[in-house]
């Protein structure tokens, strides 16, 4: 009995252990839940700017990415373009070299780029310059490429047939070396056709010209080439009444040409304008003397009319008048009136005659 006792109330007393140890756990299961979610919501709260900045700096990652590979395909797209240009210009280049190894393709390329700086200057073609005009010394016949007409009836000549076998060579050669080398046959194949053209002596073909020709090279390359091999080209052409001359050059030589033939036609236009005011200003007083003749014509007329009218009055109308007293006519006589308006004399000088301008400054010189 008492053993039962004892187990009965170990097991009440267990049963209410874990009755109160359930209530206790439940209790401090729901605090915690409650601390987690306050602590979940506060994290959430704080984090929250930073996956906003995490999300932005996302977008703005893939814009970049997006902006890159566009990018790359525009760079890739101009790569291809300045490699098809490259290859382009190359052909261009070889096949311009080629055409100008023939000299008369040479000729005309050169012959084009004289015309274009001819027509950059202003000159007029037929009336400024000639084109290849055909002169003779005697023994043979020259045409050179272009004579540039000056004011006064001088002429300058200018040629472009320059050689460029030896600098086409050198654009195309292999390695330095090779290049050096033809261009130092550039430059004496230049030097050579200075004498050529410095021995045509063109100057003595046309009357009044400078003694002196220019020779145009058609670009700046074949002659800056030149002159690193041999500076002293300019001087040894200048020494044989050569001028060498680039586009450059000869633009501006060609435009102090047209400038002067600008200031020759404004010259020109104000000599013809002196002498149309000079002959008009002569015609004007010719023209005050025979109106000046007019008015005493006119004042001798109406002073001959007044007296007409006088002698009619007094003589002719008293008898006239005796006839109708007598009973010949009962009609009225009506006479004219006589004129009162003056000829209004002329009194400019620039219309007058030079003796009436004479008469007219002589009581004035009388006086003084």
């Amino acid at each position: 009995m008492t053993m039962l006792a004892v187990a009965l109330a170990l097991s009440t007393g267990l049963a209410a252990g874990v009755l109160i140890g359930s209530g206790l756990l439940r209790q401090q299961r729901l605090s915690v839940s409650d601390s987690l979610g306050a602590a979940t919501t506060a994290t959430t709260q704080a984090v929250a700017p930073v996956k906003d900045s995490l999300d932005r700096f996302d977008l703005r990652l893939r814009e970049l990415e997006a902006s890159r590979v566009e990018w790359h395909a525009q760079l890739r797209e101009q790569v291809e373009s300045m490699r098809l240009t490259g290859e382009s210009l190359r052909r261009e280049t070889a096949s311009l070299s080629t055409a100008l190894r023939k000299p008369q393709v040479r000729g005309r390329w050169g012959e084009m780029h004289l015309r274009r700086a001819v027509e950059l200057a202003g000159l007029v073609d037929r009336c400024d310059f000639t084109e290849q005009p055909s002169v003779s010394d005697g023994a043979t016949l020259q045409r050179p490429d272009l004579v540039v007409n000056l004011v006064g009836g001088k002429h300058v000549v200018v040629d472009s047939k320059v050689p460029l076998d030896a600098f086409l060579d050198a654009t195309c050669a292999d390695g330095e070396l090779a290049a050096q080398t033809h261009l130092v046959r550039h430059a004496r194949q230049v030097r050579t056709h200075i004498d050529s053209l410095a021995a045509k002596a063109y100057w003595k073909q046309f009357d009044a010209s400078p003694e002196f020709v220019v020779l145009f090279v058609p670009g700046e390359a074949f002659l800056s080439q030149a002159l690193d091999i041999e500076p002293s080209l300019i001087e040894y052409a200048a020494a044989r009444q050569v001028v060498l001359a680039t586009p450059t050059t000869l633009i501006a030589l060609l435009r102090t040409v047209s400038h002067a033939w600008s200031q020759q036609t404004l010259s020109d236009g104000a000599r013809e304008v002196r002498a149309l005011g000079r002959e008009l200003y002569e015609r004007l007083s010719a023209l005050g003397g025979h109106v000046d003749k007019v008015g005493r014509s006119l004042t001798a007329a109406v002073s001959s009319y007044n007296s007409a009218v006088a002698t009619l009055e007094t003589r002719v109308f008293v008898s006239a008048r005796r006839m109708r007293d007598l009973g010949v006519s009962e009609d009225a006589l009506t006479g004219p009136r006589a004129v009162e308006e003056a000829i209004r004399p002329v009194g400019a000088p620039e219309l007058l005659a030079e003796e009436e301008v004479a008469k007219l400054h002589a009581p004035a010189r009388r006086a003084g």
